[in-house]
């Protein structure tokens, strides 16, 4: 006759053999798989950026900086743009200073020109293609933010934001795009922000040009896939860079003041990796913020009245810290 006891200790046995020759081997092999994977996914990812024409706009200091020692340490011949010259040069030193015996690096070319006159923007894309016979990966990153009231903002202001952070990147995408679709080949990068997803009290210009940045690489992914081109919006929250002190104001003048929440952000570098991150692997959309700005971008679709209470709270707390 058969105890309970016996029972019990003849289930754990089969638990134990279940475990052991099931279970155990399952997760190992799980794990191996998975490890090949990223093993084939960081391979494809060397090989895509090794040798690809990276254009980077912006390139002088921040997050454009940044993403020129990413791009460059992982082996791409790199373009940098920028308005000064002498920064651009600096840059350029200082990435031909650093040493990568793994991978073959290459000296980058500058490109000078101001993202704000579209004249000048599509002048300096004939250059690059005169110079490299194409371009491979094209990151729009500069950009100008914005501190101010909508109603003592002037229109010019908001123009110049505008022509900055949308029109001028949208005209070197569209000089450049022709060749990329002659090639069927190419990726094309916009470095959009959270507010081009929501928008905060006193940032009317800068949130209004990266809602249009963030539509305009949408409508683009869509048209250029039938010709094998990726396009990539990153949207980081706050990143510790000059951002806010180079801001404009209302009446057009320097902001010059670092934000706390600039100051408390992100740093470029990592921001940056992950911008390569995201190119490697192909990514259509990366949202790059902490969980508070996250949360409000699922707010604003979910529960949009409570956004906008949130919001004009918001807004009648930087009045009274700022005494108007």
């Amino acid at each position: 006759m058969v105890t309970a006891v016996t029972r019990k200790t003849v289930q754990k046995g089969k638990l134990m053999d279940f475990t052991s020759t099931v279970i155990i081997p399952l997760l190992f092999g799980s794990l191996g798989i998975f490890a090949l994977f990223r093993l084939l996914q960081w391979m494809r990812m060397r090989a895509y950026l090794q040798e690809a024409v990276v254009v980077i706009t912006g390139a002088t200091s921040g997050l454009g900086k940044e993403c020129a020692k990413a791009f460059h340490a992982a082996g791409s011949k790199l373009v940098l743009c920028g308005r000064d010259s002498e920064k651009l040069e600096e840059v350029v030193q200082e990435l031909c200073a650093v040493k990568n015996h793994r991978k073959n690096t290459h000296k980058p070319h500058t490109v000078l020109f101001d993202l704000s006159d579209t004249k000048t923007v599509v002048n300096a894309a004939e250059e690059i293609l005169k110079a490299l016979g194409h371009v491979d990966i094209l990151i729009n990153n500069a950009g100008i933010s914005f501190r101010g009231t909508i109603v003592d903002t002037g229109l010019d202001v908001d123009k110049k934001v505008m022509e900055t952070n949308y029109f001028g990147p949208i005209a070197l995408t569209k000089a450049l795009l022709p060749s990329m679709i002659k090639r069927r080949q190419g990726h094309i990068v916009a470095i959009s922000s959270v507010q081009g997803k929501i928008s905060i009290p006193f940032r009317s210009a800068y949130a209004a040009s990266k809602h249009a940045t963030q539509a305009f690489f949408d409508c683009l992914r869509a048209e250029v896939e039938q010709y094998d081109i990726e396009v990539t919006v990153v949207s980081p929250g706050y990143i510790q860079t000059n951002l806010s002190l180079n801001a404009v104001t209302a009446d057009g003048s320097r902001y010059g003041v670092m934000d706390k929440t600039t100051a408390q952000g992100q740093t470029a570098a990592e921001v940056a990796q992950v911008v390569l991150n995201a190119v490697g692997q192909k990514k259509k959309e990366v949202l790059v913020a902490g969980l508070t700005p996250c949360l409000a971008v699922y707010l604003r679709n979910l529960c949009p009245r409570l956004f906008f209470t949130l919001m004009a709270s918001r807004a009648k707390k930087e009045r009274k810290a700022k005494g108007s």
